[in-house]
């Protein structure tokens, strides 16, 4: 069982002393000196510090020592089992972030010559050749930094796609399903649409009738995940596509992941005219902490000339950016997308091909459904929707009942499970199952790991129903305790910097 260090560890800020150096920066060479001068005077004066810096002062010693003891106060997902439902934390194989360190990749810049770069364009044009084919749709742009802004990219493309019919003025609606991501309608509204949600059915699916009601000549679009949140496949994914279409409206394919489906079936060929793709969850590059992330978009052909510029394209003997994009929406954000995050997603496409793409849907299936049994099997753990049907890539179970039974909610059990040296699910979401337990394994795990997050929720069960303070007052095993959660998110409580730290103590 992993455990978490427990140092009384300061930021490093408060470590080292003023003298204390970490680095020897060489001298600059004399044949320099004397193109350039100075180097400091090819700093303009406008821009260059009167004042050094505030940083710390350490030894190399102290550096290492500090952030080896940061490592072992964390857990990771190449120490276990990370069943974070709908976020898919999946292992990052280790090729991937050794192509994509190469200086070949590291040391290039967006402005170079085309002459130079070829190697990396060809890269990503390949690329978006690959994930055109796999999501079924005409053309990828690789621009989007995260599944969020491929979103708001999807928006404002179907916006821009009804202002060139000249229906933008009538077309003001956008209809997401009540288990959506909470990035859809913000999307949705911050690319100037009206949301509106229809609720799930008794399977957890679209609700065809409240669909039926909801389309109108202001219908823009819906957008959608397949399989939905709850891991369960939109059965009526037709009839889904038929009324947005009949209605002049466009289907967005929130593809947030597609473990379940890589191989299986295409966004395309269900009539999706846009989907988004979350390469750091689908691709097996690095997810949490921040990013990095990319998202990109695939369109229909008719959509295509809407796409953001520019594109990579090849001549035949030349790969160059295209800009001729007369219809485009625009750069949405700094050059090309997030490259290197490009790059390990071509290498672990490459390393897998088709056969392997098709599997790890195949294993992520199955690894989600043996989760659900086992998990059924312990009795204190309710699974709502569509019982006896199986999921894809997640599952989402409800404590509702140890809730009204024990007051023990699902951020007890996962703060218990953290004492036991797994990671907890995604808790609270989706929003339509009360006391939502969240659970993702991936394709990453086998089923030893597996059975040990199982028999941990078993265990959790039993202490809930035997002596519930064990659960009540977890966690106590990590290396910080429980937390105050209303205070630690308050704004006149986080410190999220040391310029607010300093801030902070001055003031007070």
């Amino acid at each position: 069982m992993f455990k978490q260090a427990r140092w009384k560890e300061p930021v490093i800020f408060e470590l080292g002393h003023l003298g204390r150096r970490g680095h020897i920066l060489p001298p600059v060479e004399k044949e320099i000196q004397q193109v350039v001068g100075d180097p400091k005077n090819q700093i303009p004066e406008k821009i260059r510090r009167q004042t050094s810096p505030r940083l710390p002062e350490l030894s190399e010693v102290e550096v290492m020592r500090h952030y080896i003891r940061l490592s072992q106060m964390n857990y990771c997902v190449d120490l276990g089992l990370y069943p974070l439902g709908s976020c898919t934390m999946k292992y990052n194989p280790k090729i991937n972030e050794k192509i994509a360190k190469l200086p070949q990749v590291t040391s290039i810049h967006p402005y170079q010559d085309r002459k130079t770069v070829q190697g990396i364009l060809e890269i990503l044009y390949k690329l978006s050749h690959w994930l055109a084919e796999i999501t079924g749709t005409y053309e990828v742009n690789l621009q989007p930094a995260a599944g969020a802004h491929g979103e708001f990219l999807g928006a404002l493309i179907m916006r821009t796609h009804h202002k060139f019919n000249n229906e933008d003025k009538i077309r003001t609606e956008l209809i997401v399903p009540d288990s959506a991501h909470g990035t859809n309608p913000a999307s949705g509204t911050m690319a100037g649409f009206n949301v509106v949600v229809v609720p799930s059915d008794e399977d957890g699916c679209v609700d065809l009738r409240a669909l039926k009601d909801a389309v109108s000549e202001r219908t823009a679009g819906l957008m959608l995940t397949n399989p939905n949140t709850l891991g369960i496949f939109e059965k009526n994914i037709e009839d889904i596509t038929e009324i947005v279409h009949d209605a002049g409206g466009l289907l967005y394919y929130d593809g947030a992941n597609l473990n379940a489906i890589l191989g299986k079936v295409r966004p395309g060929d269900m009539g999706f005219d846009i989907v988004h793709m979350n390469i750091h969850k689908t691709f097996g590059t690095p997810h949490g902490g921040g990013g990095p992330g990319a998202g990109p978009v695939g369109v229909s052909e008719e959509l295509a000339k809407f796409l953001p510029v520019p594109t990579v394209a090849f001549d035949g003997e030349w790969y160059y950016l295209d800009y001729n994009k007369p219809y485009s929406i625009g750069n949405i954000r700094g050059f090309y997308g997030n490259v290197g995050v490009l790059v390990k997603a071509f290498t672990y496409i490459l390393s897998l091909g088709a056969e392997g793409l098709e599997e790890i849907a195949e294993i992520s299936v199955l690894n989600t459904n043996y989760l659900m049994k086992k998990l059924e099997e312990i009795g204190s753990y309710e699974l709502p929707y569509a019982k006896g049907r199986p999921r894809k890539h997640e599952c989402v179970f409800s404590a509702k009942k140890l809730n009204k039974e024990k007051r023990i909610r699902a951020l007890h059990i996962s703060k218990r499970i953290l004492d036991n040296g797994l990671h907890s699910p995604t808790t609270y979401f989706p929003l339509i199952v009360e006391e939502a337990l969240m659970i993702e394994p991936t394709e990453s795990f086998e089923r030893e790991e597996l059975d040990r997050f199982v028999g941990v929720m078993k265990k959790i069960a039993e202490e809930a129903n035997e002596n519930p303070n064990e659960v009540l007052q977890a966690p106590k095993n990590t290396a910080v305790n429980r937390l105050d959660e209303a205070k630690a998110s308050h704004p006149k409580t986080m410190v999220l910097s040391w310029k607010m730290h300093l801030k902070k103590t001055t003031s007070s």
